[in-house]
């Protein structure tokens, strides 16, 4: 096997590797610290479509880590930016919060329920059967199908939520029609990611805590990859999956001294 090259970018997951439950991990405040110093190109990455990055931003400050917005990147932009290469200036019809809508309107899309050209799907927390039957007769009627992420549950302090990946799958039971989920694991998020911040995966590594996510789009977009586990996948899960991180690590800790 031909040796890896140095690494120069980190792309690392938000929640169960920087922060749980709404409190940093010890060790992620050194490690975006060391991060910023090195002046090398760096992304922090979330599948949750619902806040701009200048939110996302404003969140982790309160926390004490210092993430600026532009080294943030969510399913929402990913989407938008596959949405202006693949089809610029469309209409959609869009089920999802200001972090997806904003995403949209800055690359030239127009939002709207009467004939758009695209159904997309996000993470909300208002999830309403009247915008998911307009989603099912949109769809049926020609729109075609984008979802931001494949997550089918999300974390909140008083247990799991279902979250896009549940309620796209509910659209399709109706319409027959599967969605395009771009964010992680797709390594489609990744690869726009990097592009974003003139990156290239055969220098950069993935962080991440799951391993049918984070670790499957790092290994998908060439990148070398660091499980830790801090979130929710247990050493004991590792066997159960046909593919492995290219290391292992307890937590983000672990990770400073190779900054």
């Amino acid at each position: 096997m031909a040796e890896r090259k140095p690494i120069e970018t980190w792309l690392t997951d938000m929640d169960g590797v920087l922060m749980r439950e709404g409190i940093p991990i010890p060790g992620a405040d050194t490690f975006v610290k060391k991060l910023r110093a090195s002046g090398r190109p760096f992304l922090v990455l979330t599948n949750n479509s619902m806040q701009t990055a200048r939110d996302l931003h404003a969140r982790l400050r309160r926390i004490g880590l210092d993430v600026p917005a532009e080294n943030i990147w969510t399913s929402a932009l990913a989407t938008a930016k596959f949405l202006e290469r693949q089809h610029p200036g469309g209409s959609a019809y869009v089920i999802g919060e200001a972090g997806l809508t904003t995403a949209l309107h800055e690359v030239g899309y127009i939002l709207t329920d009467t004939e758009p050209e695209f159904v997309i799907l996000g993470e909300t927390r208002t999830y309403s059967f009247e915008a998911m039957t307009r989603a099912v007769r949109l769809i049926n009627n020609g729109a075609r199908f984008i979802a931001t992420n494949p997550d089918e549950t999300g974390p909140s302090t008083e247990g799991a939520l279902p979250a896009t990946g549940a309620v796209a799958a509910l659209i399709t039971k109706a319409t027959g029609k599967e969605p395009y989920f771009v964010g992680k694991p797709n390594p489609l998020m990744m690869r726009t990611g990097l592009n974003a911040i003139g990156a290239h995966s055969e220098t950069s590594a993935m962080i991440g805590d799951r391993m049918d996510t984070d670790i499957l789009a790092g290994l998908e977009a060439g990148m070398e990859t660091y499980l830790v586990l801090t979130g929710l996948t247990a050493p004991e899960d590792l066997d159960r999956f046909p593919y492995r991180p290219t290391h292992v690590k307890d937590s983000i800790a672990d990770l400073v001294e190779l900054v």
